[in-house]
């Protein structure tokens, strides 16, 4: 009977995470969701605990106690616009654990050629994740470039270490005994993640966050046929998968190709166009007091978040604005594209910590026919995402890549410290537009200033 509880408290799990992980699709329900995972995942270690007939819970309970104390100190501690930072170590957390129960069956002597398949391929998927994961964390926290850094041959090079790690992999499954054989394939591995991901640039990010997500949940899978345990591959399965299906639509949404993603051929720079040519004194300067006077007179007004609104903290100066705008009977919305920021739902985040209502959050496809009927579009931190180039300029690198309509807006006004590019190194000519407002300064500061010759202007 115990083996039917257990596999029934398995079901239960993987239940909680399917319906955590559908939480997860809308703002609504995201903390839900949430929770239902978190549930999910508590039910599922404990009953593996008892399923291993566990003799010591020394070392277990240390590591709890351990990682309880961590994450929890993350959850607080980390500031928002260090969410992808931190989401990028906890990807390579996940592969770094996968990697490690690989390699401790494999000293423990695993038998069969399943045991020894799966063994390989989460060493291969869990080390590939580990290195990639650390790179994309150097980069976000701008410990090394975060721009694209050419490897010589790169593609060449990929392909050389994806066959040597496939090769070691078969000769490991051949040879079970031979442990020089899975040392060699951990260098391999890692050095293939870390070649994988230090050609990407900063724009391109949230795709590779996303994909190192699912290679996580890959990895964990396959450490589930090692550790015979049903709970680990279904819920590496889920997370495996949704983390493909979101790297699509982050593929899509930046007009990449998946293929590239998948082998690290990213971030290739296009022609340099001139900023001097692109904004040749068109730019026209404002300043709270006039934006404040176009605010009031406004009946739609949309605030399009990118990452330099994370990175002023403006997110609460933002809502206090909106609430400024909807007393006067604005009707206030935010356009949100799904690649601003640097990871997958980088602004949803961050606005929630604001407690803007959910329902003001309108993704692209549903904004952006709204733009011309929009009195105000105030752009705050958000570059690439709403680059007109992408649309107008085939010999840019970003063309194609669906942006959010704001130059369709009657006035658009763009808060930002300068004309400086954005992570694709281009300029804007949005900013020189006939209908544009640069707003120039701290993001927190300038909205602030805002609301407030807003309020005195009542």
């Amino acid at each position: 009977m115990q083996i039917e509880l257990i596999y029934l408290a398995y079901l239960v799990a993987a239940v909680l995470f399917i319906l955590g992980i559908k939480g997860l699709t809308k703002p609504r329900t995201a903390v839900r969701g949430n929770q239902l995972s978190a549930l999910g995942m508590l039910v599922a270690v404990v009953v593996t605990l008892f399923d291993q007939n566990v003799l010591s819970y020394q070392w277990i309970i240390a590591g709890i106690v351990t990682g309880g104390v961590i994450g929890s100190l993350m959850a607080t501690k980390v500031q928002m616009t260090a969410m992808p930072q931190m989401v990028a170590v906890l990807n390579g957390f996940g592969g770094g654990a996968s990697l490690f129960v690989a390699l401790a069956n494999f000293h423990m002597g695993t038998d069969g050629t399943v045991a020894m398949v799966s063994i390989a391929a989460t060493v291969l998927i869990g080390s590939v994740t580990l290195s990639g994961s650390f790179v994309a964390f150097a980069k976000l926290q701008e410990l090394i470039s975060g721009n694209p850094i050419a490897v010589p041959g790169n593609k060449i090079l990929n392909a050389v270490l994806l066959i040597a790690a496939l090769v070691l992999g078969g000769m490991l499954v051949a040879d079970p005994s031979n442990g020089t054989l899975i040392l060699a394939l951990v260098v391999v591995a890692l050095l293939l993640g870390l070649v994988l991901v230090v050609p990407i640039g900063g724009a391109d990010m949230p795709v590779v966050i996303a994909l190192l997500n699912s290679y996580s949940g890959i990895a964990a899978a396959t450490a589930g046929f090692i550790t015979n345990n049903t709970v680990l591959i279904v819920s590496g399965s889920l997370v495996g998968a949704s983390g493909l299906i979101l790297t699509s639509i982050m593929c899509k949404a930046m007009n990449r190709s998946l293929t590239n993603v998948l082998f690290g051929v990213m971030g290739e720079v296009g022609e340099s166009v001139d900023a001097d040519e692109v904004y040749a004194g068109k730019v026209k300067s404002s300043s709270p007091e006039e934006v404040a006077m176009l605010l009031e007179t406004a009946e739609r007004v949309v605030i399009v978040p990118g990452y330099g609104l994370a990175m002023a903290q403006a997110q609460h100066a933002v809502r206090e604005l909106a609430n400024v705008l909807e007393e006067r009977g604005t009707n206030v919305q935010y356009a949100i594209h799904p690649v601003a920021g640097r990871m997958p739902g980088h602004m949803n985040v961050l606005l929630a910590e604001a407690e803007v209502p959910y329902e003001q959050l309108v993704e692209m496809d549903a904004i952006n026919p709204q733009f011309e009927q929009t009195d105000v579009a105030i752009v705050i931190g958000a570059n690439d995402v709403t680059n007109p180039m992408a649309r107008e300029d085939k010999g840019s690198p970003i063309y194609g890549m669906p942006i959010l309509n704001v130059d369709k807006a009657r006035t658009v006004v763009v808060v930002k410290r300068s004309l400086s590019p954005g992570f694709a190194g281009l300029p804007n000519p949005l900013f020189a537009k006939d209908n544009a407002l640069m707003l120039f300064g701290d993001g927190k500061k300038a909205i602030v200033d805002l609301s407030t010759s807003l309020k005195e202007a009542d």
